[in-house]
């Protein structure tokens, strides 16, 4: 297998990410104790164990090829990365979890030459599935989290296409855990006509899936946070930029932290406000 026969990449993960989905459920089922890390960001024993599966999985997928994982990263292990490399959130959206919160997802992103071209996103708790499957092509499955040697080829596929943004009634989506003043002063120069509030990269998916005309994150994230989001918004018509409208790549830093951006519908929108 190649990493740019996504069809292929994405059925030889599918089992892998379902398996974390369930390891996540399991825990999330029982309570779980939460530690935290040096940054001060939480951690949970299904966030460890999800990312160990997804690394074999990978390891198995696509032999070679670099992954830089959040908890692998945070205890300081860092591959070098090349070219291509794959990035690995195992559980995004930890504080949503933490709280009983069905927003969290497992994600896989693929970079080639700073840009993700390959994404899967799984939301376990309402079995969402979305992936990439081709550079113009993004769709969006049910799966739950017990089903048995699922096949993407078994399933209806629902294709994810963004929306023609409405300027003078925008739909926009922020974090549930992240908002910021800043925020809102960004958004003074938009006609929102609404604020959609969510957790994990469940956002880039609901501008991919044309529900919303932009998501704005202007607090940090790390390129694991977002590879994957990036991918399929990428492949289903949207673009990410930093604020000053040039495209979110990667690769660029040692930490991997990413600058404020904008996930946009379509093209950047300009402000009309200011």
């Amino acid at each position: 297998m190649t990493t740019n026969d996504f069809p292929s990449l994405a059925e030889a993960l599918l089992p892998w990410v379902l398996a974390a989905g369930a390891v996540e459920m399991r825990h999330r089922a029982a309570g779980v104790a939460v530690e935290t890390k040096p940054d001060s960001s939480p951690v949970t024993v299904a966030d460890r164990e999800a990312e160990a599966l997804l690394l074999e999985g990978l390891r198995i997928a696509a032999p070679g090829v670099p992954v830089v994982a959040e908890e692998c990263a945070a205890a300081g292990d860092v591959p070098v990365k090349g070219s291509a490399y794959f990035l690995v959130d195992p559980l995004d959206g930890t504080r949503e979890f933490i709280k009983g919160s069905g927003e969290f997802t497992v994600n896989i992103g693929l970079v080639v030459d700073g840009v993700p071209v390959f994404g899967i996103i799984y939301a376990p708790v309402v079995g969402a599935l979305f992936v990439t499957l081709g550079a113009g092509r993004a769709v969006e499955t049910a799966i739950s989290v017990d089903e048995h040697a699922p096949s993407l080829a078994t399933r209806t596929l629902s294709e994810l296409a963004t929306r023609a943004p409405d300027l003078d009634a925008l739909t926009v989506v922020t974090s549930r855990s992240h908002r910021a003043g800043s925020v809102e002063a960004f958004l003074a120069g938009y006609a929102v006509a609404e604020i959609r509030r969510g957790g994990s990269s469940l956002k880039f998916c609901q501008v991919a899936r044309g529900d919303a005309d932009f998501y704005v994150r202007l607090g940090p994230t790390n390129e694991w946070d977002t590879a994957a989001g990036q991918a399929i918004l990428a492949a289903a018509g949207g673009c990410v930029t930093a604020l000053d409208g040039t495209p979110l790549t990667y690769g660029n830093t040692q930490d991997m932290i990413n600058p404020p951006f904008v996930a946009w519908g379509r093209a950047p929108i300009a402000p009309s406000k200011r």
